[in-house]
């Protein structure tokens, strides 16, 4: 026995592009929700018949396999893909995109985008009164959020629509937000050159500071992502490790770019907040000087290593970056486990401030960065309304429906973790927004607890 799944949306552009998003290369990354653990195992990238995904796919203790193949295509208007290989007796998935009508809540000149979903459950007589609720629960959560990010990108995407596509060069496209990043331009109709130390890429190694530059000829713009991770105990390898990729690297690629023949006209280069160190008192903003500490001065050194880049021209930007909340990468990552198992908590005395952004605010600044020709030098990456450490704790604590009374004090987290826990857990800053708000830029989340709540697929009760 077959049930049917329908989710009907307006959409932000027209059918053309509505549907070209969804042919493009990335397509499939922004879709995936972000609560999900997903392993893309293969992907053709492509809605052409006969193309293929494969992916496993973790459901608690489980990982599962999935594989769908496209089955039919009716360019500009609709495509099915169909399950071969996964948890359903059946799977048939007809996407349709159609004008929308003057009437329409879209608006005359948009679209509306139909998600359709014929799925069994395997021994349907047995599985279905036991599991079909939930299974239809966790397919709605599925497609509302698809359908509200494919709307969101689409609106991102049309601010810059007067733009050419860009060759854009990124280096940490593998990590967590140099993966979406590419996935994002990706769908904007950009092309994405990866540069680092994976075979196909332009060679790249920041700690080392070596470099292919010929391979950065041709770009129009380079998003310089890579460092190592700073969240771990700072010994003195560490320390070297962390200080290198981000110096060194951010030097070796300035001096390059400025050697280009015809250099790319933006570099926006990473940078954290950090730079700030902790402050207890007060806000902070662009304006505001570099703090103490490791950190602070690894920023600082970073944000300096540019400016060969600065003076050969380039318009050099440096978003200092937040913490960026995402369910599969960094802080927000971490706290899942413990939270979700009712065991989560403010960490040290919770007054701590905390400035972060959503995933897909970061991606959406990012955006606006290298396309907006007044953006330049620092620029905070944060979402307007900060908070402290244990008002995040709390408001995580209600999105998953979990206690949160069991607090890790701070002896143990210096006892775990060292410095590196007194100057980024311990400490901490209110950061503004200010020069980003400056652009104009809107924010798609700038509440912390709706931001959760879309982030883990959690509705509001």
């Amino acid at each position: 026995m077959t049930e049917v799944s329908r989710y009907i949306s307006p959409m932000p552009a027209r059918r053309a592009e509505t549907f070209a998003w969804h042919t493009r290369p990335g397509a499939l990354q922004r879709l995936l929700p972000p609560w999900q653990s997903v392993k893309l195992l293969h992907n053709d990238a492509s809605v052409a018949v006969g193309s293929r995904v494969e992916m496993r796919m973790g459901l608690g203790p489980l990982s599962l396999a999935w594989t769908a193949r496209h089955r039919e295509l009716d360019p500009g208007r609709s495509f099915v893909d169909v399950a071969e290989r996964g948890p359903f007796a059946s799977w048939e998935h007809r996407h349709s995109v159609r004008d929308a009508l003057a009437t329409d809540p879209a608006g005359l000149g948009a679209s509306v985008l139909e998600d359709e979903v014929r799925w069994g459950l395997p021994l349907h007589a047995l599985l279905q009164p036991l599991l079909g609720g939930w299974v239809q629960a966790e397919i709605d959560r599925m497609f509302s959020f698809r359908h509200a990010r494919t709307a969101e990108d689409l609106r991102r995407h049309a601010e810059f629509a007067a733009i050419s596509p860009l060759r854009v060069g990124i280096t940490g496209a593998s990590g967590g937000i140099g993966g979406q990043l590419e996935a994002l331009l990706q769908t904007g109709g950009h092309t994405v050159v990866r540069i680092g130390r994976r075979p196909g890429e332009v060679a790249f190694d920041a700690a080392r500071g070596t470099l292919d530059s010929e391979g950065l000829e041709g770009l129009d713009a380079l998003i310089h992502l890579a460092g190592a991770p700073i969240a771990t105990r700072w010994t003195a390898r560490a320390r070297a490790e962390i200080r290198n990729s981000r110096v060194v690297g951010t030097s070796t690629l300035a001096r390059a770019l400025a050697g280009l023949r015809k250099p790319p006209a933006v570099w926006i280069s990473a940078s954290a907040i950090g730079f700030y160190g902790d402050r207890p008192d007060g806000d902070v903003d662009e304006a505001a000087g570099p703090g103490e500490g490791f950190a602070a001065e690894v920023c600082r050194r970073w944000e300096a290593a540019a400016a060969p880049a600065r003076s050969a021209g380039i318009r050099v930007v440096h978003p200092r970056f937040g913490v960026v909340l995402d369910p599969r990468h960094g802080a927000l990552a971490e706290m899942l486990p413990l939270f979700r198992a009712g065991l989560g908590g403010r960490l040290g005395e919770g007054r701590q401030g905390v400035s972060w952004i959503a995933i897909d605010d970061a991606l959406y600044a990012l955006l606006t960065l290298l396309h907006d020709p007044r953006a330049q030098g620092p620029i905070n990456v944060v979402a307007p309304a900060a908070t402290n450490q244990a008002e995040l704790a709390a408001a995580l604590g209600r999105v998953l429906g979990r206690p949160t009374i069991l607090p890790t004090p701070a002896w143990a987290l210096r006892l775990a973790l060292g410095e590196m826990a007194e100057e980024l857990i311990l400490g901490g800053a209110i950061v503004r927004p200010t020069a980003l708000q400056a652009l104009g830029f809107r924010f798609s989340a700038p509440d912390l607890e709706p931001a959760l709540r879309h982030l883990l697929g959690h509705r509001a009760r």
